[in-house]
């Protein structure tokens, strides 16, 4: 997949690129509704024989929008969103640097610049996609803003149950632990990426070493408490189950760090992993984070964490351990 960063002005001309199809949407999480647009978008370019291309903004537009007071976090961060977007076989990947600039564009402007000039032929979108200053540009609009260069299709939202599948659905599962649900949203586990680091090494003082994991602070995380998880080491492409800690560990700490340390312990390992990039797949919450009285109530807890996980996975091995 090439991908292209741009800032605006750009300055790519139509003759630059070979004919597309561009699926559009900001594509945060890309979850079974973006996916159902970017397929779409990749099967309407294999059936007229152009280019598939996908195009995307950072950062999102809340931040310069002036809408988040706080850092924004991401169901997947760029790096992640493009290697999802690749994985579904799209050929170009546009990223726009979202600025004031970009968003003052009028809906004609983003139109011309953005779509005609980089040479796309077909345009498909979710049926609430905007654009153009404030979003007055819809896929209602888009028939006169297309001068006729281009077509379009229209994308219905597709729902699990009652509920739109949306980022916003997806924020609100993992916000809430609710990390079983997120398959029917995502189509996969929740994930995210980190290397691991040293940490206090206190876990192999009581029989439970733990990788210490810094994820980067783009990323949304659960809430703090025990999960069980799956840990792939990247370099070897190696899976193992474990437990995993998102909290403060109150047990050994009065004060409260500025952000969570996530710490898993994995199941039948025993090597140096340190700097390694590791990916942790969020499957359960076990429970929630708390203090104990002293090391042996808090080894009888992960003793008993460490049994949930596992029959937890075993219910999985027999496909069971998906939510309903």
């Amino acid at each position: 997949m090439e991908i292209y960063y741009l800032d605006h002005p750009h300055h790519l001309k139509q003759e630059d690129i070979p004919p597309l199809v561009m699926a559009l949407g900001f594509f945060d999480g890309v979850h079974l509704g973006h996916q159902k647009v970017i397929s779409a978008g990749k099967n309407e370019a294999d059936k007229r024989q152009f280019k598939s291309a996908v195009m995307s903004f950072n950062p999102h537009p809340s931040v310069v929008l002036g809408r988040s007071v706080q850092h924004v976090k991401y169901i997947t961060p760029l790096e992640e969103k493009i290697g999802l977007i690749e994985k579904l076989g799209i050929d170009y990947f546009f990223v726009v640097r979202f600025t004031e600039d970009f968003a003052n564009l009028l809906p004609q402007e983003y139109v011309d610049r953005y779509l005609i000039d980089l040479n796309v032929r077909h345009v498909v979108a979710g049926f609430d996609y905007t654009y153009g200053r404030m979003g007055k540009g819809t896929m209602e609009t888009l028939t006169f803003h297309s001068r006729e260069k281009f077509t379009f299709s229209v994308i219905d939202k597709l729902q699990y149950g009652q509920e739109k599948i949306s980022s916003t659905a997806v924020r609100d599962c993992i916000q809430d632990g609710e990390m079983e649900q997120l398959p029917h949203f995502l189509g996969r586990f929740y994930t995210t990426n980190g290397h691991v680091i040293h940490g206090e090494k206190r876990g192999r003082t009581i029989g439970f070493p733990t990788a210490n994991v810094d994820i980067h602070d783009d990323y949304l995380l659960p809430p703090t408490g025990v999960y069980a998880v799956r840990f792939k080491i990247a370099k070897s492409s190696e899976t193992f189950q474990g437990v995993c800690n998102v909290g403060y560990k109150p047990t050994f700490h009065k004060e409260i760090a500025d952000k969570p340390s996530i710490e898993v312990y994995i199941f039948d390992f025993d090597r140096n992993i340190y700097d390694e990039k590791v990916t942790i797949e969020w499957h359960r919450r076990l429970r929630s984070e708390q203090k104990f009285s002293g090391i042996e109530e808090l080894v009888a807890q992960i003793e008993k964490d460490k049994e949930n996980a596992r029959d937890y996975f075993e219910k999985c091995r027999t496909g069971t351990c998906i939510l309903s």
